[in-house]
């Protein structure tokens, strides 16, 4: 495909869908609690967006069967929601991606249940820092690895791991677009950064080693060493020199 630069109308088209994003994650982040399934916050997912006259960007992408990706404690992206109970102690990661007049957006974040514990609620910190030290890096006329080694560099340095099988992404009428961006790698890699890039950016930080495998649902990923993992991510666009987040309210 290459990487598609966006004109500002298209720009202000994915700030819309970015802003509902940001509203479905504020919804499903506040009924987070012990006791709650997580099918249950697909199906308040579901009325958010019904609400906007939007669409779930994952709902049936190759398949996939949920309306949002929810990845508890030791799953690290593409969790299905479904009749697992939230339980106190364990931490979600809660992925949403919509469709609105034509364009994407794409989010996540991550949620304690109840009272967790020190270590939990320190990987979930420094896996925010994380992205937004690659937000911060996101400027126009430096290389992609600038994004990349920031967040590396963020998370090893707080003594976590990046995962470096999956990556965020280029976005805009499509979910996945060019380039990938990994999390890890060299200030000097990847195409320069220019005006009307919209990215993904997306850490996905484990308290243990990096490697992962993927479950027998074929869908879930989780660390291979069984330790926690945290997921934040936020679409952003290359304007005035520097990265804008569009998911926000």
């Amino acid at each position: 495909m290459g990487i598609v630069t966006k004109s500002p109308d298209e720009i202000a088209a994915m700030r819309e869908a970015g802003r509902i994003v940001a509203k479905v994650l504020q919804a499903l982040a506040g009924e987070v609690k012990p006791g709650v399934k997580t099918g249950e916050l697909d199906a308040v997912c579901a009325q958010v967006l019904a609400r906007h006259g939007a669409e779930s960007s994952f709902k049936n992408y190759h398949g996939y069967p949920a309306h949002i990706c929810t990845s508890v404690n030791d799953e690290v992206v593409h969790g299905i929601p479904g009749d697992r109970t939230l339980c106190e102690g364990d931490i979600v990661s809660i992925d949403v991606g919509v469709k609105f007049k034509g364009f994407q957006g794409d989010a996540a974040v991550t949620v304690g249940v109840g009272k967790i514990s020190p270590e939990a609620k320190r990987l979930i910190e420094v896996t925010e820092g994380a992205l937004h030290a690659g937000i911060a890096a996101a400027k126009q006329d430096v290389h992609l690895g600038e994004i990349s080694a920031a967040v590396q560099s963020y998370v090893e340095a707080n003594g976590f791991s990046v995962v470096r099988e999956y990556t965020g992404h280029g976005i805009g009428r499509q979910m996945h677009e060019d380039p990938q961006i990994p999390n890890f790698g060299d200030r000097s890699e990847g195409p320069v950064l220019r005006s009307g890039m919209t990215l993904a950016i997306e850490p996905m930080v484990n308290a243990g080693s990096w490697r992962t495998r993927v479950s027998d649902d074929q869908w879930t990923v989780v660390t291979a060493d069984g330790s926690l993992s945290a997921h934040f991510e936020h679409t952003v666009a290359v304007t005035n020199g520097r990265a804008e987040i569009l998911t926000v309210v």
